[in-house]
């Protein structure tokens, strides 16, 4: 039907602009222009990190990037690079929208190499005047199954391989150091 038409094109408009401000946010971030990035933000924006910080406005949000990435020994991060992908339209409830995706973020750490990590994100964003503005935006990562839990349990291989090596040696090392003193 001729309404049905209407209202498709019209949210084909509408996942044009989200598909837009998904590539203007993960080039602020990958580029460290946090304007780039703020501009798709309502000023109150929620924002959930995946340290399960919360970040209330954009004045918070970008308080929380200079805090976690920069030159400064005082960051965590010498950089962030994010690269998000949708995993399924954009469902639409009037002039509300839920997108959700995935991600795959690097991150390099001033005190240990750099990582990577896949994680979820969800985004709520509101058309107010024609605009579409994040309100909300969430991101997730497996806390059971990720990189760096591989990375411990790796490292807790070489600590029980190396302690039980050790222990190999140091027994070898006494029984010779005793073994010779009663011949």
């Amino acid at each position: 039907s001729m309404q049905f038409a209407y209202a498709h094109e019209a949210r084909d408009a509408d996942r044009q602009a989200l598909l837009k401000i998904l590539g203007d946010v993960e080039q602020g971030v990958n580029d460290n222009n946090l304007d780039l990035m703020l501009q798709h933000m309502d000023e109150h924006v929620v924002v959930t990190w995946l340290n399960a910080e919360v970040s209330n406005g954009t004045n918070a949000v970008r308080g929380y990037f200079e805090k976690m990435v920069g030159d400064a020994k005082t960051t965590v991060l010498k950089k962030y690079e994010t690269h998000p992908t949708i995993t399924q339209p954009a469902i639409f409830y009037g002039d509300v929208a839920v997108a959700v995706g995935e991600t795959e973020d690097i991150f390099s750490p001033h005190d240990r190499s750099t990582f990577r990590l896949d994680s979820r994100w969800s985004a709520v964003l509101h058309k107010v005047d024609g605009e579409w503005k994040i309100i909300s935006l969430t991101l997730s990562n497996n806390v059971f199954d990720n990189t760096l839990l591989d990375e411990l349990k790796d490292l807790m291989l070489y600590v029980v391989l190396g302690a039980f090596f050790g222990a190999i040696l140091l027994s070898a090392f006494f029984y010779f150091l005793f073994a010779r003193k009663h011949e």
